[in-house]
């Protein structure tokens, strides 16, 4: 919203957009901006999918996300794209140089495969392609896991310590019986719980590594890192003390914010921009 204030466009390419149900407050927000809403080309990438409609899934968040716009008097732009994240060439994108221009990726750079999977490693050559096409801002978040060591043993406990956090965190806010609770814990964190411990070589996508692993390859990549608003920080860390479990924590760490439970960290994120040439 502050990067938009005064544009005429904003692009936003979204790295494993899913379903983009998180854009409908910005859209709602855009549409009350003084002077009226910048247009909103939003890029959604995600990963294809099997069968014989790789990109259905990701087209069929363009058309909600359209719908959401027209209901707010939004202009809206949609690209899809699905395929694996680093055979993406920068004209795919549809970059115009008069447009703010916002790469976000929350949480699913961890899905793409690293160094010990392929020799030209994936996660760089997606990091390289953000800051070959210069956005002006790279908003990085990342899942705090270090269950991705290539030993077994070293591994499960990591990932034990990991999802223990997880779950001890649904036994003490969402009662047993709740069908939303009970489709997270199956569908969602037990798939990916069987994932890291059964799976090796490029079945095993879930990969996480630390955030103070990813501080180092951004940098490398060619980036610096923006300072946190820390009214915003203020802002978060107030409403989780009133409204939230007194053993979520909302901590900062240089300029990454954290959240986790009960002293485990379990994501961070922060804000990028590429280093000028």
């Amino acid at each position: 919203m502050k990067l938009a204030q005064t544009a005429t466009t904003l692009h936003i390419i979204h790295f494993g957009i899913l379903y983009g149900f998180q854009w409908a407050c910005l859209i709602h927000h855009l549409s009350a901006r003084p002077g009226g809403p910048p247009k909103l080309h939003i890029t959604g990438i995600d990963f294809p999918q099997p069968g014989f409609h790789p990109a259905e899934r990701v087209e069929q968040t363009g058309r909600r996300l359209e719908t959401y716009c027209k209901r707010f008097n939004v202009q809206f732009e949609y690209t899809a794209i699905a395929k694996k994240w680093e055979t993406i060439e920068p004209d795919e994108l549809k970059i115009d140089r008069d447009e703010v221009l916002v790469v976000n990726c929350l949480f699913r750079l961890g899905n793409v495969p690293d160094e010990t999977v392929l020799v030209n490693n994936p996660r760089d050559i997606v990091l390289n392609l953000v800051q070959r096409i210069k956005p002006d801002m790279f908003i990085h978040g990342v899942v705090n896991g270090m269950y991705n060591a290539p030993f077994f043993v070293a591994r499960f406990r990591e990932a034990l310590f990991h999802f223990s956090s997880m779950f001890n965190m649904f036994e003490a806010t969402i009662p047993r019986e709740d069908g939303d609770r009970v489709m997270l814990e199956k569908e969602i964190y037990g798939r990916d719980i069987m994932n890291v411990i059964a799976c090796e070589g490029p079945g095993r996508v879930e990969r996480p590594e630390s955030y103070k692993q990813w501080q180092i390859r951004t940098l490398r990549a060619g980036f610096k890192q923006l300072p946190l608003n820390q009214d915003l920080v203020k802002l978060v860390r107030s409403l989780v003390k009133v409204h939230y479990h007194k053993d979520f924590v909302v901590d900062k760490d240089g300029n990454w914010m954290l959240q986790g439970w009960k002293g485990r960290i379990l994501y961070a994120l922060s804000c990028w921009k590429p280093i000028e040439d």
